[in-house]
């Protein structure tokens, strides 16, 4: 199984402005600059994330975002699910586009569908405070104050 970048994206940008100071905001330029990401593709998640109701846009001069929920709140599973359009791990997952002649008999669907409800089993475990409980790790590395 594999996310999509935008789902990876989506998660550094939260974990990005979970990991800011208490009353900082995250911008658009800075979250760009530590994980080299195009600020207009950056733009796009910020914009998701925000109609998702995960974050706050603030306009302005000294503007930027800032998370819509404390961060022990924001389930990852949930996060993951919002992001990703579809877990098509297989063609017979999609039942429209379905061409396979064994499907009816085909044990494999079946396994792989019990092995994407144990990956969001271990997603749905885990919040966003677990992700940056190492805050001033994370601030060191990203060079935050």
């Amino acid at each position: 199984m594999r996310l999509k970048k935008y789902t990876d994206y989506a998660l550094r940008v939260l974990i990005f402005t979970a990991a800011k100071k208490e009353g900082q905001l995250a911008n658009k330029k800075e979250i760009s600059e530590v994980f080299n990401i195009s600020e207009n593709h950056l733009g796009k998640i910020i914009h998701e994330l925000n109609k998702l109701e995960l974050i706050h846009t603030v306009r302005g001069r000294s503007g930027g975002i800032k998370l819509a929920h404390k961060p022990e709140d924001i389930n990852i599973g949930k996060v993951v699910r919002s992001m990703e359009d579809d877990f098509y791990l297989l063609e017979c997952f999609d039942c429209q586009t379905n061409e396979c002649v064994i499907t009816p008999a085909c044990k494999l669907r079946h396994v792989l569908k019990d092995a994407l409800q144990a990956f969001f089993q271990v997603l749905d475990g885990y919040t966003l405070e677990d992700l940056v409980s190492n805050r001033d790790e994370l601030r060191a590395l990203m060079q935050l104050s």
